[in-house]
Order: structure tokens, then C-alpha cells, then sequence
């Protein structure tokens, strides 16, 4: 040990520091020296890691009582409850609209939507239609539509494409400027949304030659499905049709109209309306350039979601009652026929209740009977009609069918 060092004068001696003292070790347990010394080893490494696997236990107990939070995909749109958007394929205004505003002034704020497909450049406005409901609920974008032709799907998909702009839109309805509903709001918008599948009136038909071989492969002919434009989609369904764009593209080239001797004939007959004068061969040059393959609207949503594997997720039926008239002797020849048009009497509360008392359809063509559902519940099939005149629109809405104010209270703005 080196000699201490001797302090300078004045100063005091630095006190030595304590010897230190041996750590007395903790004596095992008396279950751990009954052990061999490799188990010791191990039940010491389990005591030190008991508590930080104690607290993950515990926090995994504490997550699993916890409900699992919603994929992206399943949170609700919006905070308010979910509309209906009602969308209207219109060749310029909307003849029908004084019903229409009855029907959505006895709804409720914030659980529907307008939308319409006008011809280009027409604006909706004071000057156009007396409800406010419409003002402006024209789409800023749209097409020409001739009936038969692509453009009229073209126009179905741009409403849809519009309405998903709203995520509180969660039901579809495509109507045309001659329908008319057939109860108030509120049972209207129960039943649409409570009804989890789209309504899209489907079936095959192989009387039919509207098929065209040139659609395949994209289109095979065990896909090929016909039915009503007017339908009701749920939102998946919607998105479905808008994000379509390879089948539309067949649709585009191969799917037109088709025609007949019956409609170069109507031709005629609306060109003397016109006051012009026409040769039969004028007519069928023009014709000539028209013939087509099929007509696009009543086959196109059919056959997407028969292509699409959805066809599962569909009530096969439409919520639009149309009454088809033969306007030939010829029970046979269907190329003839055409919807009947309500007129004044036709719109009596009698014929009306008959309309809404049915609650199947018999598909003849796939010795199919349609009994309507709602969620598995039996419901009426039809909330809306067409095509009804203005004449037939007043008297359903004088007869209050859904309850709504007298007619001459309602026509003040019109």
C-alpha cells in the first residue's frame, strides 16, 4: 500500500473512506434449490420475463372487448341519414313536375336528391318549371339521346355518375319524364331503403335474335340479358355501371336499333305530322343507314351484372308499372308493340289501386313468377307508373292518392 500522503500545513488529514462491505446474496428460494441447476436458470429467465408478458396478455384482452374498427370502405358516408337520389332522363323540361313537387314537398329534407338529364344547353330555372325541387338539377354535361341508340345509356350512366358525387346518395332511381309515383314519400323512401339488393328488372329471352355473335368474347351469348331501363341500384351497383367502360364499348359498336317495317312506317307518319312530304324510298334510304342489332338501354345493366357475377344480388324485377298495348291484330307479331299512355280516365283511383295491389310477375319467357320482396318481406311491386299524361298526373294527384294538397292549392307557382 503506498504511504499516505502528508498534508500541507494548515490543512486537515482527508478522512479515510469506510471499507466496503461484501453484498450478502440473496439465499434461492427453497423450491429453486430443489432444482437442478438448469432449471434454476430457466425459472429465473421465466420470473423476469412473468411481468411484461402479464401486461401484453392484459392488453390484448382489453383490445378483443373492443368492437373492430370498420374498413375504410364500410364507413357511412355522412353523418345524416342516407337519400335517394331520384334521377329523370327528360327530353327538355319536365311535363310532370306539379306532381313531382307535391310528392317532394310531403318528404323530408335531406333524405333525397334530384338529378336530370335534359337536352343539352337546357336550363331548368323559373322560366322552365314551377318546383324549386328542380331549379338548376339539370347535369352541366349532357348528350343528345335518340331512343334506340347508345346515347341513351350514355345518358343513364352520366345521372349516375353525378349522384355518386353525393356519399349520402345510397339509392338509384332512373325515371323517365312521364313517370308518376304511386305513394307518398315516406312509404316510398322505406321501402327503398330497406330493400339491401338493387331492383333490376332481368331475364333471357331466346325468342329474341337481338344477340349479335360479334359482342364475343366480351359478351358471350349465356350472359345476354334483357329487361326494363327503370331501375333501382344500391350504391356498390351504381358504381359498378359508371366504372363500366370496356362492355359499354360493345354495347357502343354493336348494340343499336333495329329497323323494322313497323317503325320505317311510323317514320311516315311522323314526317306528315311534321308537314313534310317523304317518299317511302326517302324514308328507307335514311333507314338504311340505321340498322342496327339492338336496342341498348333495355339489355345493357342486364347483361353487365350477368357478366359481372351480381345477378345474385338483385330482386329480377322493375319498380316502374308500364301497360304494353298490341296495336296489331296479329298476337304474334310484338314488334308492334308500344306502352299505353294514361289519359284522364285511365288515371282513376280504382285502376290505380289495381296497379298497387300486385305483388308478382310472370316471366313466360323463363316459366319464371317474380313474387316481390322487400329484405324477404312481401311488398307491393310497383311505386311508380308511366306513361302518364298531364291530364292523368291531375287527376291522380285531385283524387289525393298520396295524401297531397288539392291540385288548385298546388298550381299556384305553375
Amino acid at each position: 500500500m503506498p504511504p499516505r500522503p502528508t498534508p500541507a500545513p494548515g490543512q486537515l488529514p482527508r478522512p479515510r473512506p469506510p471499507p466496503l462491505m461484501p453484498v450478502a446474496k440473496r439465499p434461492p428460494a427453497p423450491w429453486a434449490l430443489a432444482l437442478p441447476a438448469g432449471r434454476r436458470a430457466r425459472a429465473r429467465l421465466c420470473l423476469r420475463l412473468a411481468a411484461p408478458l402479464s401486461f401484453l396478455l392484459l392488453l390484448a384482452a382489453f383490445l378483443r372487448t373492443q368492437p373492430p374498427a370498420a374498413p375504410l370502405d364500410a364507413l357511412p358516408p355522412s353523418a345524416g341519414p342516407g337519400k335517394v337520389a331520384f334521377l329523370f332522363l327528360a327530353r327538355a323540361g319536365l311535363p310532370l313536375d306539379f306532381l313531382w313537387d307535391a310528392f317532394f314537398r310531403n318528404g323530408e329534407e335531406g333524405r333525397f336528391s334530384v338529378y336530370v338529364h335534359s337536352a343539352p344547353g337546357f336550363v331548368l330555372d323559373r322560366t322552365t318549371t314551377g318546383s324549386p325541387y328542380f331549379y338548376g338539377r339539370q347535369l352541366a354535361r349532357t348528350v343528345k339521346v335518340a331512343w334506340g341508340e347508345p346515347t341513351m345509356v350514355q345518358a343513364e350512366k352520366m345521372l349516375f355518375a353525378a349522384a355518386l358525387e353525393d356519399p349520402a346518395n345510397q339509392r338509384f332511381v332512373l325515371l323517365s319524364d312521364s313517370c308518376v309515383p304511386l305513394y307518398n314519400f315516406s312509404y316510398t323512401y322505406t321501402y327503398l331503403m330497406g330493400s339491401p339488393k338493387s331492383i333490376v328488372d332481368s331475364f333471357t329471352d331466346k325468342t329474341e335474335k337481338r344477340y349479335n355473335p360479334n359482342m364475343s368474347p366480351v359478351i358471350r351469348k349465356d350472359k345476354w340479358r334483357k329487361g326494363s331501363q327503370w331501375v333501382m341500384l344500391i350504391r356498390k351497383h351504381a358504381e359498378v355501371v359508371v366504372g363500366d367502360k370496356h362492355v359499354f364499348q360493345v354495347f357502343r359498336k354493336q348494340c343499336k336499333m333495329v329497323v323494322t317495317n313497323a317503325l320505317l312506317g311510323q317514320k311516315l307518319v311522323n314526317a306528315r305530322r311534321l308537314g313534310f312530304v317523304f317518299r317511302r324510298k326517302q324514308i328507307l334510304k335514311g333507314a338504311a343507314q340505321e340498322e342496327h342489332d339492338c336496342i341498348p338501354d333495355e339489355h345493357y345493366v342486364q347483361t353487365l351484372f350477368s357478366i359481372r357475377g351480381l345477378e345474385d344480388e338483385l330482386e329480377r324485377r322493375t319498380l316502374t308499372y308500364t301497360s304494353w298495348n298490341q296495336s296489331t291484330l296479329d298476337p304474334k307479331d310484338k314488334m308492334t308493340w308500344h306502352p299505353t299512355t294514361f289519359e284522364y280516365d285511365a288515371a282513376s283511383p280504382e285502376q290505380i289501386n289495381a296497379i298497387k295491389s300486385i305483388d308478382h310477375v310472370n316471366y313466360e319467357v323463363e316459366h319464371r313468377t317474380e313474387w316481390c320482396k322487400s329484405n324477404g318481406t312481401s311488398v307491393p311491386c310497383f311505386l311508380f307508373a308511366r306513361k302518364f299524361s298531364y291530364g292523368a298526373a291531375m287527376h291522380l294527384l285531385e283524387d289525393g292518392a298520396f295524401g297531397l294538397l288539392k291540385s288548385a292549392q298546388l298550381l299556384v307557382n305553375f
